[in-house]
């Protein structure tokens, strides 16, 4: 069953960090581009970071730029979103996105 999975969120203070995991099930991330977004009230959904199949990573939010970054494991079908340095306005839910599929969302929240 062709599936994706968000997890890693949770409470953290301003200045920490959390690793997100976007797991995939019954197809290969690694052949598609892979989204990050966040979703907020205020806000509503935005593309935070992509990588590409052949790894590159781009930022689509200045607000995260130098701060959040994105690796994989090809092999365990995992990729990463590393966020760093976390401020307040992180906070949302996070969600990954590839080939169309979408994770269920993992929350992360920034507070003191």
């Amino acid at each position: 069953q062709v599936q994706l999975v968000e997890s890693g969120g949770g409470l953290v203070q301003p200045g920490g960090s959390l690793r997100l995991t976007c797991s995939g099930s019954d197809f290969s991330l690694s052949q598609y581009t892979t989204n990050w977004y966040r979703q907020t009230p205020g806000k509503g959904r935005e593309l935070v970071i992509r990588m590409y199949s052949k790894g590159g990573v781009t930022t689509y939010l200045d607000s995260v730029e130098g701060r959040f970054t994105m690796s994989r494991d090809i092999p365990k079908n995992e990729v990463y979103l590393q966020m760093n340095n976390l401020v307040f306005e992180d906070t949302a839910v996070y969600y990954c996105n590839n080939n169309g599929y979408w994770g269920q969302g993992t929350q992360v929240t920034v507070s003191s």
